[in-house]
């Protein structure tokens, strides 16, 4: 009878294979999309806020204020990936509302990658959204539906009606792009559950975990640390260390807390 350590697999079991971030881009802009000057948009947005009883922000929409997260993605995308890699899942993902309110930007970005993609948007979640995104990522490569997959994060910096309650917005249209592919070992894996009032005991939990030599990228401050940038700052870091952290073959931790929804999210990837 042969046996191995605890949580090892079985003799003659298939070694696991896991979806992980293999790499990450990150872009800021300036500027603003023809989209934003759409007719269009004026009527959009004003069906959405009426039952809401919140007035437009008549000067944004008079002037053009705004980018399309189809603009600011696109390109990106074709600089992340290979003619040769095709992509199995692409997700967008963002807090601020886009500016185009006629075809799906997800499925104009499906456009940009290599690959015939299942297109779809995560939004409604605050900065949770991001993790969110790249859980069902996950799950979709634990269900054999996807072995690369494309996650895409966007914010831009107008909001075309007056909020109910103060939110930051960020400082600078910008895009992350999350390239994540099946490799041999444990893939990333994403919690998410109702924020404690102190976030970190968990997030140091998670790092213990982790071991000793794991790179931590904690975003669960007051501000998360990323004021100017609220939803893709934390992720645009993560794209500027992400390569000597993979050469160093660190484990990786990301956690992020959203206080206007109470969500707690975290990022592992041993």
């Amino acid at each position: 009878m042969a046996a191995g350590p605890p949580g090892s697999p079985a003799p003659g079991s298939p070694a696991p294979v896991g979806l992980r971030i293999t790499r990450a881009l990150a872009r800021c802009s300036d500027g603003r999309s023809e989209a934003s000057l759409d007719p269009d948009l004026r009527v959009f947005v004003a069906d959405l806020v009426r039952p809401y009883g919140l007035p437009l922000r008549e000067d944004l929409l008079r002037e053009g204020v705004g980018h399309s997260y189809e603009e600011l993605a696109a390109g990106l995308l074709r600089e992340a990936l290979a003619e040769d890699e095709p992509v199995d899942l692409l997700i967008l993902a963002f807090d601020t509302p886009d500016v185009r309110p006629g075809a799906p930007s997800s499925l104009a970005l499906s456009r940009s990658v290599p690959g015939e993609p299942l297109a779809f948007a995560v939004c409604d979640q605050g900065t949770a959204a991001a993790f969110t995104a790249l859980r069902l990522a996950a799950e979709y490569h634990r269900a054999g539906a996807c072995r690369r997959a494309v996650v895409v994060l966007a914010e831009q910096t107008a909001l075309h009606y007056e909020p109910a309650e103060p939110v930051v917005m960020p400082e600078r249209h910008a895009a992350v792009v999350l390239v994540c592919e099946e490799a041999p070992g444990a893939g990333l894996a994403v919690h998410q559950w109702s924020g404690p009032d102190r976030p970190e005991p968990s997030v140091r939990a998670r790092a213990e975990e982790l071991g000793p030599g794991a790179a931590v990228l904690d975003a669960t401050g007051a501000d998360g640390g990323f004021a100017a940038q609220p939803f893709t700052g934390p992720w645009a870091e993560l794209a500027e260390r992400l390569p000597g952290w993979r050469a160093q073959r660190r484990p990786l931790l990301v956690a992020g807390l959203d206080r206007r929804l109470g969500v707690l999210s975290t990022l592992t990837q041993p």
